[in-house]
C-alpha cells in the first residue's frame, strides 16, 4: 500500500488549501485514513481522519470547524479542505492508513504513511 500526498504550498493566512492523499491499491472497505501534521521541533500530531467504509470521522479541537476531511471511494482518495489558515497551521502534512472500521487518532496505529507535504501560512 502506497500513499501519495499532495496539494500543499504557501498560503495566506484566512486562506484555504485542500490536500489530497491517493491510497495506491485498497484490498479492503474496511481501512481508516488519517492526516496528521508535524511542525519543526514538534512532534507529528492528529489533525483528521475519515473511515472509508462508513464515512465517520474525527477531528483534533484545534481544527475543528476549519478543516473538513473527506473521501471519494472510486478514486481511492481522500481530501483535507483546510479553511481559515492561521500560522499556526504551518507544518509538514502527512497521510496515513490501515485496515480498521474504527475512526482512529492514534499516530502509532497507523502502518502506511504518505511522504508529506508542505503547508506554509504566512501572517
Amino acid at each position: 500500500v502506497q500513499l501519495q500526498a499532495s496539494g500543499g504550498g504557501p498560503v495566506q493566512a484566512g486562506g484555504s488549501l485542500r490536500l489530497s492523499c491517493l491510497l495506491s491499491e485498497r484490498t479492503t472497505w474496511r481501512m481508516v485514513m488519517g492526516w496528521f501534521r508535524q511542525a519543526p521541533g514538534k512532534q507529528r500530531e492528529f489533525v483528521a481522519a475519515i473511515s472509508l467504509s462508513a464515512g465517520n470521522t474525527d477531528y483534533a479541537d484545534s481544527v475543528k470547524g476549519r478543516f473538513i476531511i473527506s473521501r471519494d471511494t472510486a478514486k481511492n482518495t481522500v481530501y483535507l479542505q483546510m479553511n481559515s489558515l492561521k500560522p499556526e497551521d504551518t507544518a509538514v502534512y502527512y497521510c496515513a492508513a490501515d485496515s480498521t472500521t474504527k475512526v482512529v487518532a492514534v499516530r502509532g496505529f497507523y502502518e502506511y504513511w504518505g511522504q508529506g507535504t508542505q503547508v506554509t501560512v504566512s501572517s
